[in-house]
């Protein structure tokens, strides 16, 4: 009896990873649900998964593909290796206009803002020390590890830099900041520098990374502590932009980046096989953001603003208005 069972079991266990590796390298035909391929800022991951679930649950046809990493990575990849996403969604809507100069694109929607933190665990160095006005002294000490993501590959890490030279410039401390922690930290090995800023959780919540320059809603959404920084330099306030412009970084190819409020972009591909469920996509995102964005830290922007609203598909466009 015992080895009817066990044989029944393995005769199971077979059977289902046959079917698992069938589904895997059948061809196409065999299970015809269609693609949707959504590159996206890696700060947007918690939001698109959520909102990947409830598209899917509406369209069981559907397998939605969702694509991470740096904003400007993805970017490159859509020119530079031909990748091709229905749906590109940027932490910097300034990168849609690589994809313009391109013709890839005929318009795209600004529709989240954000703010640069701090983020750290109960576990980093002088947590319970460092507070709003001496996080730059905390980061500058050598036996603290911080981290930013890469400026040629994510916005975030490019802003991490800006806002060191907007520190340096509200502080009054003659590029002592950023000297500090973009230059003497980098000698010292103590700044860890990854991809993208998602990347930088797992060191914190190992404890190989104290601090890191994150996303707001990222660190609300992973339930780590941070600091607020003044609205002077977190780049958070629209209000703010003339002051934010005074900081610029140079990235790789000579694309200079100056200090802007945070704001996202999101667009559909020209050359997309899939236009009707890639507006279906953005739809349901405009229509459930305050559960999708708001909820998850990520403040929505209302109502949208376009560029080229003229261009922009008729289902979108009563829920934006064109850019100033």
């Amino acid at each position: 009896m015992q080895k009817s069972l066990r044989f029944v079991i393995v005769l199971i266990v077979i059977v289902a990873i046959t079917a698992g590796i069938i589904y895997i390298t059948a061809p196409f035909w065999l299970f015809p649900k269609k693609r949707l391929v959504v590159y996206a800022a890696g700060s947007l991951t918690i939001p698109l998964e959520q909102l990947e679930k409830d598209f899917e649950a509406m369209h069981p046809d559907v397998d939605v593909v969702l694509h991470f990493a740096g904003s400007r990575q993805l970017a490159k990849e859509i020119i530079d290796l031909n990748a091709t996403p229905d749906i590109y969604a940027s932490a910097d809507y300034r990168l849609m206009s690589m994809l313009l100069e391109k013709n890839l694109i005929d318009w795209y929607l600004v529709f989240a803002r954000n703010e640069m933190v701090i983020a750290y665990t109960d576990n980093s160095k002088y947590a319970d020390e460092i507070n709003s006005t001496n996080w730059y002294k905390i980061l500058n000490r050598t036996d603290v590890t911080f981290g930013h993501s890469d400026p040629n590959l994510d916005p975030c890490g490019y802003r991490s830099i800006i806002v060191l030279k907007l520190a340096d410039l509200y502080y009054n401390t003659s590029g002592a900041i950023y000297k500090w922690l973009e230059v003497e930290k980098n000698k010292t090995g103590t700044l860890i520098i990854r991809p993208k800023s998602v990347d930088l959780l797992s060191l914190l919540e190992s404890g190989e990374l104290d601090y890191a320059f994150e996303y707001r809603s990222v660190a609300v959404q992973h339930h780590l502590r941070f600091i607020e920084l003044p609205p002077q330099i977190n780049l958070g306030y629209l209000e703010y932009d003339d002051f934010y412009k005074k900081a610029n970084v140079t990235l790789s190819g000579g694309q200079i980046m100056c200090g802007e409020a945070i704001v996202y972009g999101i667009t559909i591909l020209k050359n997309t096989k899939n236009k009707d469920l890639a507006i279906e996509f953005l739809k349901m995102l405009i229509e459930e953001r305050d559960k999708i964005l708001d909820a998850n830290g990520q403040p929505s922007i209302y109502p949208l603003l376009a560029y080229n609203y003229s261009a922009l598909p008729d289902e979108i466009k009563p829920h934006a208005k064109p850019m100033s």
